[in-house]
Parts: C-alpha cells; structure tokens; sequence
C-alpha cells in the first residue's frame, strides 16, 4: 500500500525531495494511527470482554487484577511491538529514523513492562493480604524492594537503549560509585535487612501490640512496609517507626499475651506487720462465718492438731503451731480467687508473700483474667481488689498506708 502511494506521488511531477518528505509524513502518520487503533481496539473490545468474564467468576484474584489495572496496561503492548516491527518493514530504507524508532519503541517497552510489573506486584500483595499467612509473614516490605530494583533496572535499561552502550557497562559504572549509592539508599538498605530479621526471627506482626516508650509506641501494629511501621496508639494517634530501630532498640511485644489464655494480674497488698498476731478462739469463730474458708479452717485445725499432739504433748508451753490471721487471709485471697470465674484456673495461680518492706508485708495476687481485652480485664483486676481492700479489717488486719493530712489532724485533735 505505501509503495502504491509513493507511485501516486509521483505521478503529481513532484521533486524527489519533497516526495520523501511527504511519504515520510504519510508513513509515520500511518503507523501511528495503526498503533492507537491497535490500543483502542484492545482496550475498548477485548478487556471489557475480559472484564466482564472475570467478574461472573468464582475466583478473586481476577478481580483484584482488573482493579488495579493490569490488563489494561498490558492492552497498550501491541502498540510498542507494530512500531519495533515498522521499524524494519516500513523505515528499512531511512537509517536514521529507523534506529529512532527502534529505540523509542524499546523505551516503551521497557516503560509498559514496568508499569504492568507494578500492577502484577501490588495486585499478588492484595491476594496475599487476604490470605491466612499475611499476619504472621508479611511480604509489604520484600514487594517495596523489588519493585525499586525493577525501577532501578529499568532506567539502566532506557538509558542503555538511549546511548547505544550495553546495560552491564552502566551497571560497572554504576559499580564503582558504590560509595555515593550506599548513602542514598542507606536507609532502603537497613530497612530490607532490618524487614528479613523481623520476619525471619517472627519479632512482629500486623496487629500485635507493642510497646516502645523510647519511640512514644503504645499500640497495635498496623503497617509494616519496607521502611517504617506504622503502630496505631491506643489515643488513636499513629506511630511511625524506621524498620531498624526495632532490631536495633528493645520493645516489648504483648501478642503471647494475646495468644495465651488469659492476662496476667500481678498486683500485691501492703499489709501493716503491727497488726499481724495469732489468731483467738473468738477470732476463729468469726471466721468460720465466711463460707469460702469453711474447708480450710477445718482441715487446719485437724492438721495444727495433729501436729502439736505429736511434737508438743504438753498442753500451755509454747511451741506449738497456731494460725494466723494473715495466713487465713491469705487463705480467703486463694478461695475467692479460685471461685471467681474471670480467673483461669489453667495458668499461674499464685497468692505469696514477698519479702517484708518498710511499707509492710507485701502479699502479691499473681493470676491470669479469662479474658484479655484491656477494659474488661482492668475492670476485673479493680473488682478483685476493690472487694479484698474492703474485707481486709475483717481479719483484724490493716493496709499500710503513709499518713495523710486527715491523719495528722486527728492526731493534732487527740493531742
């Protein structure tokens, strides 16, 4: 067809140069218009196809393709393959152009390629995400680094197609600025490296709660991507972490808390040491009114029994066991706890005493709530104290606490 146009031009009696000039024209004109029509053709007629087909099927990672795009851009490759290809059957005869052509259609090429490898890579990071494996290996990080090795690629390769000089001599010359390159992806480096210990050693996830109080962190991660993670606190303000610091700094990560059943309460009771003595038979009596200690008071007083008849035979010398009123306190500490169906009976259950302090005789709670959520276990831990605080009295103890300016003015008053 352009070989019967350029024989219908010069039947008109034009010179050769203008000939040319006007079969240039013609021929670029048309190979250009060949390309769009190419590109509309497949981005008006087969992806709607395609689209329509993808949509009425069972599968999602179609879906998620099409939204971001992928075919679409893939739709514009015929275009960059009929000007590579006119190159050659069209410009044969016209060097120069030939070789313009030739390179402006491998600088689209490489261009498309990039742009549909981008689509490919977040449209495989959104079906992950919606996999079970995302929260326990997140990938954002790894596609953040490919995709800047694709770009970096990629600009090697055009400025390659642009100067004519083969891609691994760039790359040499690029090699020897190694220095000037590690400065300015220093911190793409250390967030790549930081992001394979993290996962490698399984330190964090998406939604774990830790806390960093150096970085002023408190909360849930949210996102974790090649150079940051984003850890939303629990006043809803929002974190931001360079990936490193967290190999580098110490944090806390609460999710074997989260995993495990239940939360831990380790909490203790300062109980005044003055106020600790033996126990009465009055003030055994008004225990046994408390139906937790029912079994306890009785086995007891069998086993005090027991033992004093056996190591001090004579009644009235002293030496022999008797209980206490803290040792029984403690024992109600245990038989409330223990009825208490907010605790986890499964895990650590402890109720000891620490080491005596100037502020009394410290008796720590160490148990885990049944239920893990922040409010409702700090609701339960207020409970649990609320009502042993209150009882203390009962047992003729009381809590130790500094004195306080009412304190002082009874005293002043008194005096």
């Amino acid at each position: 067809m352009l070989t019967t146009f350029r024989t219908y031009l010069a039947g008109y009696g034009l010179s050769e140069g203008t000939q040319e000039l006007v079969y240039l024209a013609v021929t670029i004109l048309f190979v250009a218009f060949l390309a769009l029509a190419i590109t509309w053709f497949s981005r008006r007629i087969i992806i709607p196809v395609m689209e329509k087909t993808a949509y009425r099927s069972s599968f999602q990672w179609d879906d998620i393709f099409i939204h971001n795009h992928f075919f679409k851009r893939l739709a514009t490759l015929p275009a960059a393959v009929v000007l590579y290809e006119a190159a050659d059957l069209v410009f044969s005869d016209y060097s120069h152009i030939n070789l313009i052509i030739k390179r402006l259609a491998l600088i689209l090429l490489v261009i498309i390629g990039i742009r549909v490898a981008d689509a490919a890579l977040r449209s495989f990071h959104q079906i992950y995400d919606n996999s079970k494996l995302a929260s326990d290996w997140p990938v954002k990080g790894y596609i953040s680094a490919v995709k800047i090795i694709l770009y970096i690629l990629s600009t090697i390769f055009i400025v390659s197609i642009l100067t004519g000089k083969s891609p691994w001599g760039i790359i040499s010359v690029l090699g020897g600025l190694t220095a000037v390159l590690l400065l300015i992806f220093k911190d793409t480096i250390l967030g790549f490296v930081a992001n394979l210990q993290l996962t490698a050693n399984d330190m964090i996830r998406v939604g774990d709660w830790i806390e960093m109080p150096k970085r002023g962190a408190d909360g849930d991660v949210i996102d974790i991507s090649l150079h940051t993670i984003k850890v939303q606190n629990w006043d809803k303000t929002i974190t931001t972490i360079p990936t490193y610091h967290l190999v580098n700094e110490d944090f806390k990560n609460w999710r074997g808390m989260t995993q495990s059943g239940g939360r831990r309460i380790k909490r203790a009771i300062y109980i005044d040491t003055s106020s600790i003595t033996f126990c009465t038979d009055e003030m055994l009596e008004h225990f046994k009114k408390y139906e937790l200690l029912d079994d306890y008071l009785q086995n007891k007083e069998k086993e005090i029994a027991e033992y004093n008849s056996a190591h001090h035979p004579e009644p009235g010398k002293f030496g022999g066991r008797r209980q206490t009123n803290i040792g029984v306190f403690r024992a109600y500490i245990q038989a409330y706890l223990h009825n208490n169906p907010n605790i986890n009976q499964e895990l650590t259950f402890l109720v000891r005493h620490l080491a005596p302090t100037p502020q009394g005789l410290p008796i720590e709670i160490y148990v885990f709530s049944a239920e893990k959520k922040w409010a409702v276990y700090e609701s339960i831990q207020a409970d649990i104290f609320d009502h042993l605080l209150a009882i203390v009295p009962e047992f003729g103890l009381r809590v130790f606490q500094y004195p306080s300016g009412h304190d002082l003015q009874q005293m002043a008053g008194g005096k």
